[in-house]
């Protein structure tokens, strides 16, 4: 472990703050919280926290002594200022004089001691934070730390490369560790850190650098004490000379993840991600892999991830996909009966007013292979294998010494059925598309690029596939997509570009297959190179990304959605347009095609017949062609529909969104057109 600190970037940091009107104190504050949390052997998603104390301003102008103390919610790596709330020093310490303070009331008793009564809720161990004698703490859930930790000989070997810190026994975080700790630092009050067992470590000092290298040097001193033991501690079991590809099975794990919402036809999705090294492998392939999975998490903060256990699974072999998934599932209904078993004692245990969290697993371990992590979101997912990953490496380091030993399970269930962390539970509210998976084809620009940014707005992930690679990894970054150049009319590039969504996300839920050609001409003068290219665009293409999605959406049978652009060519063709509306209508035809033969798969198959359109396709130089054609202004042939309004992108994009939806409609075509009698269908 080595010290990132930088003396230009410090003063980079904290000058432009400081010209800014900020509190010097807080604008170090900012800097050294951003230098811990920037390194994940020290801190993972909220596996940490830092304060300082300082002085501000009150309303009446009177000075006030505060801790500003990282806020809920807020990112060690990118915090800014309004992460660390400001809460009136003084009093904070005085609530460790209680003799017992419910979760709830400490967070109650902390918002009414905050300056800002719009910040933020402090960390739950600000009190901790307020009674440590220093101007700067700092607090992490470093891997080495717990690796030293969770073993049987924990404390004696802590004892052994710590011998001048305090040391304080596994206590719950929040007002009864505060208080633990109090008593430990009135016995020790020379001390300038502070090793918690199976949680974390503290350091302090009036000076920030001195507090944050002193973090840096006992967690390499903890590292250097590990590399001691056996760097390969797994011994290995044989795998198959052929493996399953990971975009094979991550269908299959995921379609067995999704859970029925009382809704016939709309279940309830997660994302997946996948993750692999020699380090994951040696894990995964290990011959107690199943005994490692099971074993608990590196800090007890986990488990509101990952939860207590994850799912080791045998290496899927190529081509034997039916007897992988027979593994997985006899596995998963064991996870699941295993943690209902758990969930009922340990309620029993608190009283019996805890209500179940999905009993599902978030990580599973698979020989051959590597992680894949579960999670509402494709962040969420992330978070999973992030944690799954840094797990690895914690009981490869402690399996090397004397073992992993985690904590007991009464004490991960206090912490995955917290009641501050049920209450953050109740007040989330998902979008009606959260855990899907869309793919939308000619999404760079135009109406593709519409109807992915309002399948992002309404929570699905989006891959956005476009010829121009270029392009649609800028679109698609702009609306956090995943951007893939993709020449549409090639088969084996569309397979791959549908793979490398599965690997990103864990399969594919929605197709909009939008990419097309306008090719104009005469069924007579044409060329044949330019027919035979409008259906290589309109019609091919759309069959090579549906057959892709389809079989992605076949393996997880949980249903799914198809929705063409077909274009109101498909049923009024236009003069000189011979190519495009042909096209089109095969399209329709290919369309409802596809409600037939997958209907009974849950698998809806609609289009969107859109008329004018001013996008990538419609540029102003072929809407100055067609409305010559036709003989009318450009503006009147904008208009020219029974409602007399332009229709816009968004319009048509509502209308996707709309078919994306619909649990009970197949076969069907949309119109969005302002209203054109002779392109009515009925």
């Amino acid at each position: 472990m080595k010290s990132r600190w930088s003396d230009s970037e410090f003063r980079s940091v904290v000058d432009g703050y400081v010209r800014s009107g900020l509190n010097l104190d807080l604008a170090t504050r900012v800097y050294t919280t951003r230098l811990l949390g920037g390194d994940p052997q020290l801190v993972l998603h909220g596996g940490g926290n830092t304060s300082v104390k300082t002085v501000t301003t009150d309303a009446d102008g009177s000075e006030v002594a505060v801790i500003c103390v990282k806020g809920s919610g807020w990112d060690m790596g990118a915090i800014e200022p309004p992460g660390l709330p400001a809460v009136r020093l003084k009093e904070l310490a005085a609530l460790a004089r209680f003799d017992t303070l419910s979760d709830v009331e400490m967070v109650r008793q902390q918002r009414r001691l905050l300056m800002d009564p719009s910040a933020p809720n402090p960390s739950v161990e600000a009190i901790l934070h307020a009674l440590i004698p220093a101007k700067h703490v700092d607090h992490t859930h470093a891997n080495a730390i717990v690796a030293l930790t969770n073993q049987p000989v924990g404390e004696a070997l802590v004892a052994e490369v710590f011998p001048d810190s305090i040391v304080v026994p596994y206590v719950m975080p929040g007002f009864d560790l505060a208080k633990a700790c109090a008593k430990a630092l009135a016995a020790a009050p020379g001390a300038t850190s502070m090793i918690l067992m199976k949680h974390g470590i503290f350091t302090w000092s009036d000076d920030p650098r001195e507090s944050y290298e002193a973090m840096i040097e006992l967690v390499d001193r903890a590292e250097r004490r590990l590399m001691k033991g056996r760097p390969r501690p797994f011994t290995q079991a044989p795998q198959p000379q052929s493996l399953a590809s990971p975009a094979d099975i991550m269908p299959l794990l995921r379609g067995r993840l999704a859970q029925p919402t009382g809704v016939e036809g709309r279940p309830k999705r997660m994302i997946l991600t996948f993750r692999t090294s020699p380090a994951i492998l040696d894990f995964c392939n290990a011959e107690n892999a199943a005994d490692l999975a099971s074993r608990g998490n590196a800090t007890p903060d986990h488990v509101l991830h990952i939860k207590r256990k994850a799912v080791a699974l045998p290496a899927p072999e190529a081509g034997k996909l039916d007897a992988f998934a027979a593994k997985l599932d006899s596995a998963l209904a064991d996870y699941v009966a295993d943690y209902r078993a758990y969930f009922e004692r340990n309620n029993a245990r608190v009283g019996g007013d805890r209500i179940m969290l999905d009993p599902l697993p978030r990580v599973f371990y698979v020989a051959g292979l590597g992680i894949f992590g579960a999670g509402g979101s494709a962040k969420a997912a992330k978070i999973s294998a992030d944690i799954a990953e840094a797990t690895v490496e914690v009981k490869a380091k402690a399996e090397g010494v004397h073992g992993w030993v985690p904590l007991p399970e009464a004490e991960m269930f206090d912490v995955e059925y917290w009641s501050l962390e049920q209450a953050k539970l109740a007040k989330q509210v998902e979008k009606p598309l959260s855990g899907q998976i869309a793919v939308v084809t000619g999404g760079a620009s135009g109406l593709g690029f519409a109807v992915a940014k309002a399948l992002r707005d309404e929570g699905a992930e989006v891959a956005v596939l476009d010829i121009a690679a270029d392009a649609v990894a800028k679109a698609a970054k702009s609306i956090g997509a995943l951007g893939l150049g993709c020449d549409v009319t090639d088969a084996s590039a569309v397979d791959r570009a549908v793979a490398e969504v599965v690997i990103a996300f864990g399969g594919v839920d929605i197709l909009i297959s939008n990419a097309g050609a306008a090719i104009q001409g005469s069924l007579v003068t044409v060329s044949d190179e330019a027919f035979e290219k409008a259906f290589a665009v309109n019609f091919w293409a759309h069959h090579y990304a549906a057959r892709a999605a389809v079989r992605v959406m076949e393996s997880q049978k949980t249903g799914g959605a198809l929705v063409f652009n077909v274009s109101k060519q498909a049923v009024n063709p236009g003069p000189d347009f011979g190519p495009y509306g042909t096209s089109k209508a095969a399209l329709m035809a290919l369309m409802r095609q596809y409600a037939i033969e997958h209907g009974a798969s849950g698998i809806t198959s609609n289009a969107v017949n859109a008329d004018r359109i001013r996008t990538g396709l419609m540029t102003d130089e072929m809407v100055a062609e067609r409305s010559k054609a036709r003989g009318v202004t450009p503006d009147a042939y904008m208009r020219g529909n029974l409602l007399k309004r332009e229709v816009l992108a968004s319009d048509v994009a509502a209308a996707f969104v709309h078919l994306v939806k619909a649990r009970a409609s197949t076969g069907a075509v949309v119109t969005v057109d302002g209203g054109n009698v002779a392109a009515m269908l009925r």
